[in-house]
């Protein structure tokens, strides 16, 4: 059996760097945390089975606008987590916060170009919530409101990335849905 000890990878993830920039609970890092890792997996093995021939063919992936969503996404994911979990304020910080932000913004917007059968289907509220919480997190960071960006990242991250994620794998003849356990 395996113990968790106080200077362990996963107690330092969990309890968080120190400093006062820092405040998630240890519940909701732990979340971010086996959620991203989970998801980020899963990319990743379903974008290697589709690219090795190892998943049925998918006629998805003739389109510009899912190989751009997969293509911004596939990293939005790890780094979101990340950002999260890591000591905020730094320079670095605030550099990969704006990737991830362009990662988001243009994964939503190659959304609205992939469509079911012609029309846009429910997963497709996710770009409007995206995009506003994604303005809305610059715009608490440039004010400085920290408590408000903490609420909007969270949002975002678990809100609009985790969730249309699940609905990617767990959706019959979506892409990652196919190249996972098709």
């Amino acid at each position: 059996m395996t113990v968790i000890t106080a200077n362990s990878p996963l107690a330092r993830v969990i309890k968080g760097p120190a400093g006062p920039a820092f405040d998630l609970s240890p519940r909701v890092r732990a979340i971010v945390a086996v959620a991203g890792t989970v998801m980020t997996l899963a990319t990743v093995i379903a974008i290697f089975r589709g690219l090795t021939g190892l998943a049925p063919e998918s006629v998805a992936t003739r389109y510009l606008a899912v190989i751009i969503h997969v293509a911004t996404v596939l990293p939005a994911i790890p780094l979101g987590g990340y950002l999260l979990l890591a000591p905020k304020g730094t320079a670095l910080h605030k550099l990969l916060g704006r990737i991830w932000v362009a990662l988001m913004v243009t994964t939503a917007l190659s959304a609205i170009f992939i469509k079911t059968s012609g029309n846009f289907s429910f997963i497709h509220i996710f770009v409007p919530m995206t995009l506003i919480a994604s303005y809305k997190l610059v715009a608490t960071a440039r004010r400085g409101d920290m408590k408000g960006h903490k609420k909007e990242i969270l949002s975002l991250y678990l809100g609009a990335l985790m969730i249309p994620g699940i609905f990617a794998f767990a959706l019959p003849g979506r892409l990652m849905n196919v190249w996972l356990l098709g």
